[in-house]
């Protein structure tokens, strides 16, 4: 189930935290939304769910309008907010068999078990919510958005709080999710966005500023490229930095050296005289791609 943003907008006052963006993300697709804090992912994701009313544009599920349907738009959503409010004195169990019960389930009991498991819940799922850690809690949220079997689902920030083991885990079930549901997901974790997806779409002060795939968004990108050198011996950096011109230098293990230029050309003939002269062999020489985060902070900064 697709999910087509068109010309949405949403204002607090005179601030217009989102202005006038669209976009449209495909079935069974996993895209990252990514953006500075206040950029107005939040407000986007809480008006595709119904939470919040846009002031303008339109917003469909599939082929479900969201502000005249929003009812049956929300059957087909799973939605982890980013404050993940849980009722702590209840039971896990009982609070999904709850949030089932909302969504009247034929098979409640079932559903509910298959969350648990989906998300690692399992060794916790005899504790009251308020009993839990931080992570757990966030297991929580996403089972709750899962347990009504969802076509699409809306996660804001679903890692917030979790350890390295437990990211790397959860990353895994999106990634396994994605496989027959239609993802749109935020993060300020880099490598989580791009170990998931293939496509990011980034919005800066309300306005979309990129939607494009990774690989794409990495060959656009005009910030400064890494030119990773490897020599056969030892050499002082001072000594490599007087003879090439580079905007940073950074100096690593094994002989290595990340050289951050503007004229990449240029840079590689330098360091191709500056063997010749000193005599010294160079053994490696490979531009490195451009991360998400320098294009994330050339689009945003």
């Amino acid at each position: 189930m697709s999910i087509t943003v068109s010309n949405l907008s949403k204002n607090y006052g005179s601030q217009k935290a989102v202005n006038n963006i669209s976009f449209h993300i495909g079935k069974n697709e996993i895209v990252g939304f990514l953006g500075p804090n206040g950029a107005g992912k939040s407000s986007t994701m809480k008006m595709i769910t119904g939470f919040l009313a846009a002031d303008a544009g339109n917003i469909s599920v599939g082929d479900i309008p969201v502000d005249t349907n929003n009812i049956l738009s929300k059957q087909k959503i799973g939605y982890l907010p980013e404050s993940n409010a849980l009722y702590l004195d209840m039971y896990v169990r009982e609070y999904l068999h709850f949030i089932g019960d909302i969504y009247q389930l034929a098979d409640i009991k079932k559903n509910v078990e298959n969350a648990i498991q989906l998300v690692g819940l399992t060794p916790e799922a005899h504790k009251k919510i308020g009993q839990l850690s931080k992570g757990y809690k966030q297991r929580v949220g996403l089972a709750a958005a899962l347990v009504h079997d969802p076509e699409v689902l809306i996660l804001d920030e679903p890692t917030t709080g979790l350890d390295p083991n437990q990211i790397i885990e959860i990353r895994e079930v999106i990634k396994q999710l994605g496989q027959h549901k239609t993802v749109l997901f935020s993060s300020h974790i880099m490598q989580e966005v791009e170990a998931i997806c293939d496509r990011v779409i980034i919005i800066n002060k309300g306005v979309i500023v990129a939607n494009d795939s990774l690989s794409n968004l990495q060959q656009k990108s005009n910030q400064h490229q890494q030119i990773s050198v490897q020599f056969s011996e030892e050499i002082p950096a001072t000594l490599l930095q007087s003879a090439i011109q580079v905007i940073a230098l950074q100096s690593l293990p094994n002989r290595t050296f990340v050289l951050e230029t503007d004229q990449p050309e240029q840079l590689k003939k330098q360091l191709m005289a500056f063997s010749l002269e000193k005599n010294i062999h160079i053994e490696a020489l490979q531009t490195e791609a451009n991360s998400l985060e320098s294009v994330f902070k050339s689009l945003t900064m």
